[in-house]
């Protein structure tokens, strides 16, 4: 304890009956590793919540967890707390926290709008016009009654009792994100008249009497959680306000909150839900902090929101804006961050990007595996966290990318003789530009930490030194891992080698200065990011590309694309897609769109046309060592989760 630099947030805290050892709580995720169907409890599930609670957190609650699996459930896979013979499972998952010192809780929801899973309809306060996508099918949609809401807090209540039957140290209710208890306090989805519409506390009522209910079960034996927005971040949405007088009135029945923002699949409101590193650090510290202060020490107030560094935790806690700190992608990108802060090894722990790699499946019937820095997310039951090898070989990596790098440490950690070359004179490859922009704070962390882990590790690494065929031969390997990653796509567009031409790369890594105005040839991420750079430097830039936008993006998920998008607009970068670029001239770029030419002046031109490996080397290089694996863009050209991961796997192959 001595050691750690961190004293808020390794103070320890009691939540009602429960004592939490340390203020971190591992926020609740949706990760589909229970039984898809029915929410059984799997090994998968096992094995993934106990290496939650062995990242040092004091408390992990379990999320997405319906108490009504017909009308309330948004997601397959998620745990079940809905039939009495689900006790065995939710046993072992109790057991399994508490031997590392950790609580366990689960967020229970009724996912209301969010559950038209299948064409079964879905209860919600009322149905809406105010939006062309809110409710575009309405008969998958029903306004809840009375007697259906009667239903709705049996299920709670009977969800509630057997977390308590199974040893859970507290329960939360989801009242967040426009689920069915969010939707009744919201003044934009609450449009009933009755007496559960109009009034803000006529909007109360059908939560609060959840709430009652569900503390008529606990009677105090275990806290009860409300997880709720400050802010929906939609127009007409609920003030911030009215949400404390909520809580005021709620507090006779919960012992902590945990304050979030937005809304489930409302445009930009979405993006705060799950924030990547398009939305700030810390950005619902502010309205936590709003909460604490109204409430006083009625509630513990958590917060959660792309806190994503013990430094921004510690940060948060020593200003008094919230009691407890929650966080998902950090702990998923290390395992055993808490652990390594609470001994003084924070600068072993493995940083988060926050690019939301981990996160690609959501939405999907893909449980959630591989984080970018983290390759062993989500697959834990089936990789320890150290396999050593059986047979130490001298292996030979050939490029110092994210790929390479990450090979290079997994191979020495197994205990091989590990041969790192790189041909220039810095670790770091792509990771060098996609670290760039001024928003990936994290990238920047995660570059540093890898090139130093690499140098520390024992392997030997040799800069400026470009691999040849010859060179392979002569130093005899077992093992070659290719990790080139892939070089500039120049087309051979006329006037592409021209004065006033610089490329995306050299424009990133601050090694050229474009002019004030610029046009930027490839409106991919890489583009796209640049210009959003350039634009808040006060450049005048457009994008152009061939693809249209929704293939362009197809990759950034619904809670990434609009804060994505919104970036665009507010560095006015003008966007222009489904045009190819004909020609490079002094005046600018020659575009040809439904069939029409223009020009398009500019100072500079910036080449961003895509990556592709040099597969004639790689081919080369795979030809001399049997055992030859190649990984990240050499192999396929994709994100830093794609290298790292492939990187992984390859590593492990290496045994026999």
């Amino acid at each position: 304890m001595a050691l750690n630099h961190f004293p808020h947030i390794y103070r320890p805290i009691d939540v009602g009956t429960m004592h939490m050892k340390n203020r971190i709580q591992f926020s609740p995720i949706v990760t589909n590793h229970a039984e898809f169907e029915s929410g059984r409890v799997t090994h998968a599930l096992l094995d993934f919540v106990s290496t939650q609670a062995q990242t040092g957190c004091g408390l992990v609650t379990i999320g997405s967890t319906p108490v009504d699996f017909e009308h309330g459930r948004d997601f397959y896979g998620c745990l079940g707390v809905t039939n009495d013979n689900d006790r065995s499972g939710l046993h072992l998952l109790t057991d399994e926290v508490h031997k590392y010192g950790c609580n366990l809780s689960a967020e229970l929801i009724h996912a209301g709008q969010w559950s038209a899973l299948n064409g079964i309809q879905a209860w919600v306060p009322s149905i809406v016009d105010l939006h062309p996508q809110e409710f575009k099918d309405k008969d998958l949609y029903k306004e809840i009654g009375r007697e259906e809401m009667d239903v709705v807090i049996d299920h709670f209540m009977k969800a509630t009792q057997r977390c308590i039957d199974s040893g859970f140290d507290m329960v939360m209710c989801h009242i967040a994100h426009g689920n069915l208890l969010s939707a009744f306090l919201s003044t934009y989805w609450n449009q009933r008249t009755d007496a559960y519409g109009g009034s803000p506390q006529k909007r109360w009522r059908f939560p609060l009497e959840v709430l009652e209910a569900m503390h008529s079960v606990t009677k105090g034996e275990i806290p009860i959680e409300v997880r709720v927005v400050g802010d929906e971040r939609i127009p007409g949405g609920t003030p911030i306000e009215e949400r404390i007088e909520f809580l005021k009135e709620a507090s006779k029945y919960i012992d902590m909150l945990c304050v979030s923002t937005g809304t489930l699949q409302y445009g930009n409101a979405m993006c705060y839900n799950m924030p990547s590193y398009y939305v700030p650090n810390g950005c619902n510290v502010d309205v936590a902090a709003a909460f604490k202060e109204a409430l006083g020490d009625k509630v513990a107030v958590s917060v959660v929101g792309g806190i994503n560094s013990l430094e921004l935790a510690e940060k948060i806690l020593a200003e008094g804006k919230a009691d407890i700190i929650a966080m998902a992608k950090a702990l998923l990108a290390d395992d055993r961050m808490i652990v390594k802060g609470e001994r003084g090894q924070e600068d072993d722990i493995t940083p988060c990007m926050r690019c939301m790699y981990c996160l690609r499946n959501v939405g999907t019937d893909m449980p959630i595996h591989g984080c970018a820095v983290n390759p062993r997310l989500g697959v834990e039951y089936r990789y320890p966290r150290f396999i050593p090898a059986r047979k130490h070989k001298k292996i030979m990596v050939i490029g110092g990318g994210p790929a390479g790098m990450f090979a290079t440490r997994t191979l020495a950690e197994r205990g091989h003789e590990v041969h790192l070359y790189e041909k220039t004179d810095r670790l770091g490859g792509r990771l060098q530009e996609a670290s760039a922009l001024w928003m990936k704070e994290g990238f920047k962390r995660y570059l540093e930490f890898s090139r130093r882990k690499t140098f520390e590790c024992g392997a030997q690494i040799h800069l400026n030194t470009a691999v040849t065929p010859d060179l392979v031969r002569a130093e005899k390997p077992d093992t070659v891992i290719i990790a080139l990653g892939a070089n500039e796509f120049v087309p051979p567009v006329k006037g592409v080698d021209g004065p006033n031409v610089v490329s995306v790369v050299d424009v990133d890594r601050k090694n050229v200065k474009p002019g004030k105005k610029v046009v930027i040839c490839g409106a991919g991420m890489s583009g796209a990011e640049c210009a959003m750079e350039l634009g808040r430097e006060g450049h005048e830039c457009t994008i152009v590309d061939m693809m249209p936008e929704d293939k362009l993006y197809s990759k950034l998920k619904d809670f990434q694309l609009p804060a994505f998008i919104q970036h665009l607009e507010d560095n006015d970068v003008e966007r222009i897609y489904e045009a190819a670029v004909q020609e490079i001239n002094e005046d600018g770029v020659v575009i040809k769109k439904n069939g029409r030419k223009r020009t398009l002046k500019c100072d500079t031109v910036i080449t961003a046309f895509g990556l592709r490996a040099d597969r004639k080397l790689i081919e080369e290089l795979k030809d001399i060592v049997p055992e030859t694996y190649v990984v990240g863009d050499a192999d396929k050209t994709g994100l830093i989760g794609d290298a790292t991961n492939s990187a992984y796997y390859a590593c492990l192959e290496i045994d026999a």
